[in-house]
């Protein structure tokens, strides 16, 4: 009996060795969990209830615990390296089935497809016409490829301060090229419904009533059609056009664009003092883009920028939890499976509930501490020596009575 347990102790030294190197041959991987080795004594069947007599048999591996702390954060430039501050796990979708991984170093592969170094797909929540995200469905992240479509103007905003008008209006009749026939200009650039650049004017110009003004409007120099009248109350508010809104005319395009029709937005204007003063002036309209780069946010939205200074998101990074990740399965490559001990996958996003945030550009290192294993390695050693010496002791005491006379 003590060959065999001293047999179970090399046994049980031998597996913590080897759990042991596995962490340390792991110490620079990315995503990576170490584990540690938990024993149990073994006690003979037969010599239950017997207490008083009892003598144990050995001691045998119950199992390998993985350790799911948190690994420092090694930041990179790519912006697809993502890495997670707090719980939660990567989903990915490994050809059809769903595995979970903290390693977050991914790249496009030739289809646009974001993946890890295995080639599993990461997978998001996709966005909604709303803005938001459909948490109830899982999609792979897929890049944009082509130019990002134009949208054409359709709304101007134009908030500004004219000076009291005294209700004179100029001698000569308005034209564009003439300085004379108009008090105030300013401009701003639009867009058709193929994207290309127009620059819309806008003149202002006092009438012979006083706090009314005639907004003429013209683009490329094309004029819209007859001038807007502007009528400002006693306090210098916009009294006039009701709502402070007024549709001009459409304008057709010789480029085969659609005809250009522009919505003017000016509720915000104001008629105080002796200073003309441009407070704002925007448009909803831009033109073609070209993909300039990815956006992650710490709440995992995905979004792609363009040289048109807009963006769009491609998807929400889809976190998991679990009940119990000590009954998760590792698969090798930093990646584990969801079992029937772990629970099943609890889903959410980054900074929600108990979800951590998501770093863009960065990784998360593996936890192990290489001090601790390298001490731990010593010590797993001195065991085995231990129970090998034990069996050399119980070999000699053997010898010792087979030699009697």
């Amino acid at each position: 009996m003590s060959f065999q347990t001293a047999l179970s102790g090399l046994t049980a030294a031998s597996r913590d060795l080897t759990v042991t190197g596995h962490n340390i041959a792991n110490a620079n991987t990315a995503g990576f969990k170490g584990g540690r080795t938990q024993f149990a004594e073994v006690y003979a069947a037969s010599s239950l209830g017997l207490a008083a007599t009892q003598t144990g048999s050995g001691v045998r591996v119950s199992g390998i615990q993985q350790q799911f702390g948190q690994g420092s954060i090694d930041f990179t430039n790519n912006a697809l390296d993502l890495s997670i501050s707090g719980e939660g796990f990567f989903t990915f979708n490994a050809n059809g089935a769903t595995v979970y991984s903290r390693a977050g170093s991914l790249s496009p592969d030739r289809n646009g497809m974001v993946v890890n170094t295995q080639g599993h797909k990461l997978q998001v929540y996709p966005p909604q016409a709303n803005g938001t995200f459909d948490a109830g469905r899982l999609t792979d992240l897929q890049l944009p490829v082509g130019d990002a479509p134009p949208q054409a103007t359709t709304n101007v905003t134009l908030g500004l301060n004219l000076p009291a008008a005294s209700g004179t209006a100029p001698v000569n009749a308005f034209d564009p090229a003439d300085a004379s026939s108009y008090s105030h200009t300013t401009s701003l650039t639009v867009y058709d419904s193929l994207g290309a650049a127009h620059t819309a004017s806008f003149y202002f110009v006092p009438t012979d009533t006083a706090g009314q003004w005639d907004v003429h409007s013209a683009v490329d120099g094309t004029s819209t059609g007859a001038p807007t009248t502007m009528t400002f109350d006693a306090n210098g508010a916009l009294s006039a056009p009701v709502g402070g809104t007024v549709t001009l005319p459409a304008l057709a395009q010789n480029n085969g664009a659609s005809d250009l029709e522009i919505t003017l937005d000016l509720s915000d204007a104001t008629q105080f003092g002796d200073n003309f003063n441009v407070t704002a002036l925007t448009q909803d309209g831009f033109a073609t883009g070209r993909l300039t780069g990815i956006e992650v946010t710490s709440g995992g939205v995905v979004q792609a920028r363009y040289t048109n200074g807009q963006a769009r998101a491609l998807g929400q990074v889809a976190l998991a939890t679990f009940a119990n990740p000590q009954g998760l399965q590792a698969l090798g490559d930093t990646v584990w499976a969801e079992t029937y001990v772990s629970g099943p996958a609890l889903r959410g996003a980054g900074e929600s509930g108990s979800f951590g945030s998501v770093q863009s550009g960065s990784l998360e290192l593996s936890n192990v501490d290489l001090t601790a294993e390298l001490v731990h390695m010593i010590t797993a050693q001195r065991n085995f020596q231990a129970n090998a010496q034990m069996i050399s002791t119980t070999d000699q005491i053997t010898q010792t009575v087979l030699n009697l006379r």
